[in-house]
C-alpha cells in the first residue's frame, strides 16, 4: 500500500500551505533537513498533579523528542492516565513545568489541541453514521474545508483499510475496524503529536498486528507517538522508549532492551514441581541462578545461560514436570518493579 505521506503530500491545509509529512517546512519544532536540531515535542520537569491531598504523579521529568515513538507502563493506579491528561491539556499540572509542542498548556491549550490527535481508550464513534461521516463531522471542529476534509478522509480510510466500509454505519463493524477508525478520525486535522490510550485493548491477535503495522508506518512518517498500554509485547514492538511508573513515580526509564539489560538477565527458566514443593526446590537451586522467584505454580530462574542452568537441574537430581527456557522480556522487567500484586 502506498504510504500516508505520499498520498497526502498534496492536501491543502484550511490555510492553504500543503500538509507537513509531505513537504516539511522550517520551524523550531520541525526544522529543514540540515539545521538546527528540532526542540522536544513535550518536556516535563518536576510534572506533579494532586487531587486535594493524594497525588497522583509525584515530580516526574521527561522529555519526547520529534518522531519518537514513547511508552507509558504502569499498574493501574500509577499515574500514566493522570500524566496524559496534563500532555492533552485536559487537566491542569498542579506544580512543576509542562510544556507542549514549545507551548504551554495553561496559556496556549487550544492551539496545542489543535496540533494534537488523541484516540482514546474507548471509542467514542457515532455508531449510527457511516464511517465517513464520522470523519467528515469530526474534521469540521479543526475548522477546514469540506473538500479537504474528505481528501484526507479518502486518504486514511485507504491507509487504515476502511475504504471498502466507507458508507457502511459504524455500529456492526468489528473491534479492529472501530479503533482502526478512530486512529484514522484522529489523524484527521494531520496532526504532529498523536495520542494513543490502549490503542489495542480488547482486539484479536489479527487485529492487533494490522493495527501495530499502521502505527509503525505512522511514526516512518515522523508523527510522534505517546502510547499508553498494558501488553508488553506491545510496548517492545512500538516503542523507542518507555517508561515504567508506580505509585506516581518513575520506577525506570529507557528503550525495552536497556530495560531488560538493566533489570533483568538474558533468560529465564521456567520449573514446575508438584504443587508446595516449590519453595523447597529454590532453596536448593539458589545458587543456580542470578535470582529467583517462586510462583503458585511454577520457579523461575534468572540467568544468562538458560540451557546450562537447566542442565544444572537435572544434574542435581531434580526432575520437573516442565519445564521452559525463554529469553527475558519487558514483562519480566515490569513485573520486578512494579511487584504482582494486583492493584485496584
Amino acid at each position: 500500500m502506498t504510504s500516508y505521506s505520499s498520498q497526502t503530500a498534496d492536501v491543502p491545509r484550511a490555510d492553504g500551505p500543503p500538509d507537513r509529512r509531505g513537504a516539511p517546512e522550517a520551524s523550531p519544532e520541525r526544522p529543514a533537513s540540515g539545521g538546527v536540531p528540532a526542540a522536544p515535542m513535550v518536556e516535563a520537569h518536576g510534572l506533579t498533579k494532586r487531587f486535594g491531598s493524594f497525588v497522583a504523579v509525584d515530580g516526574v521529568s521527561f522529555t519526547i523528542a520529534k518522531g519518537e515513538s514513547f511508552g507509558f507502563l504502569g499498574p493501574n493506579g500509577a499515574g500514566k492516565t493522570s500524566t496524559m491528561r496534563m500532555v492533552s491539556c485536559i487537566s491542569p499540572i498542579s506544580d512543576g513545568t509542562l510544556r507542549v509542542l514549545g507551548m504551554d498548556p495553561a496559556t496556549d491549550g487550544a492551539a496545542i489541541r489543535a496540533r494534537m490527535g488523541i484516540c482514546p481508550q474507548e471509542d467514542s464513534l457515532d455508531l449510527e453514521l457511516t464511517v465517513m461521516d464520522n470523519l467528515m463531522i469530526y474534521g469540521r471542529y479543526f475548522d477546514l474545508p469540506r473538500k479537504v476534509i474528505r481528501r484526507r478522509a479518502e486518504q486514511l480510510l485507504e491507509f487504515a483499510q476502511l475504504t471498502e466500509r466507507a458508507n457502511d454505519r459504524v455500529d456492526p463493524l468489528s473491534g479492529g475496524m472501530k479503533r482502526r477508525l478512530t486512529i484514522a478520525r484522529a489523524l484527521i486535522s494531520d496532526p504532529d503529536l498523536l495520542i494513543l490510550d490502549e490503542p489495542t485493548t480488547g482486539l484479536d491477535p489479527q487485529a492487533r498486528h494490522l493495527l501495530w503495522d499502521r502505527l509503525y508506518r505512522l511514526k516512518l512518517e515522523g508523527v510522534t507517538l505517546i502510547i499508553t498500554t498494558h501488553y508488553m509485547d506491545e510496548a517492545e514492538q512500538l516503542c523507542d522508549r518507555l517508561v515504567v511508573m508506580d505509585r506516581g513515580r518513575f520506577a525506570a526509564e529507557g528503550s525495552p532492551r536497556q530495560l531488560i539489560e538493566q533489570h533483568s538477565t538474558k533468560e529465564v527458566v521456567e520449573l514446575r514441581f508438584l504443587p508446595g514443593a516449590h519453595e523447597e526446590v529454590a532453596l536448593a537451586l539458589a545458587g543456580l541462578a542470578e535470582r529467583h522467584e517462586v510462583l503458585p505454580d511454577r520457579l523461575l530462574l534468572y540467568t544468562d545461560e538458560g540451557d546450562a542452568t537447566l542442565a544444572e537441574v537435572h544434574a542435581q537430581g531434580f526432575t520437573p514436570q516442565s519445564t521452559l527456557v525463554r529469553r527475558s522480556t519487558l514483562e519480566d522487567v515490569f513485573l520486578r518493579l512494579t511487584g504482582r500484586t494486583l492493584v485496584d
